[in-house]
């Protein structure tokens, strides 16, 4: 379900004006992007307006870094499921993670990371968002790292490193060579590279 779909149903629930800004800005930034997107459409697409926004909000930055926060924070719940799932298996939990990325590649209806496109549209590092970007991007690697190392695989640091920027880059590919099969390809080249740091 969109977020415009649950705006409009959330209007009749009475939604908050904040989070009904927060879900129409998520919405229209990762669908349209966040230099292409002004406040005035958030505010119509939230069915509020300019000054509910910005009392809410200081300014457009700040609402783009609190939508990042919240993916970000979307993101990560994903790894306590990953852990009830496989209680006390890091490897297994490293493997689902990255099968499950490499489903959401091949989403068609997907436009890549959040976090990692917006990081493309925000090159000014005083941007409020940039800081929200890099926590999060190097909180994920930190967590590869730990699970590698948990599980016994060698050079834990380079595995993380060689995941990561096989995700980012598969995103990319996606985003301008289609994802026909680009799920299935990617989801093996992560095996073997755990299968490659499993041998001694």
């Amino acid at each position: 379900m969109t977020a415009q779909k649950d705006i409009s149903q959330g209007k009749n629930e009475k939604i908050p004006p904040r989070d009904r800004i927060l879900a129409a800005a998520g919405d229209l930034f990762y669908h349209h992007g966040i230099r292409a997107v002004g406040v005035e459409a958030i505010a119509e697409a939230a069915g509020t307006n300019k000054m509910t926004l910005y009392r809410h909000f200081s300014s457009k930055d700040e609402l783009v870094a609190e939508c990042l926060r919240q993916s970000a924070s979307a993101a990560d719940a994903c790894w306590d499921r990953l852990e009830e799932l496989h209680p006390g298996d890091e490897l297994a939990q490293l493997g689902a993670w990255f099968r499950e990325m490499a489903d959401h590649v091949a989403d068609c209806d997907q436009r890549g990371c959040a976090l990692a496109n917006a990081a493309i549209e925000i090159p000014e590092k005083t941007h409020p968002a940039r800081r929200v970007i890099e926590e999060y991007k190097s909180a994920v690697r930190s967590r590869l790292v730990r699970l590698a190392q948990t599980a016994g695989l060698r050079e834990p640091d380079m595995l993380a490193d060689e995941l990561f920027l096989l995700l980012e880059g598969a995103r990319v590919s996606a985003q301008s060579g289609g994802a026909d099969g680009l799920g299935r390809r990617l989801a093996r080249m992560g095996e073997n590279l755990m299968t490659a740091h499993a041998h001694p």
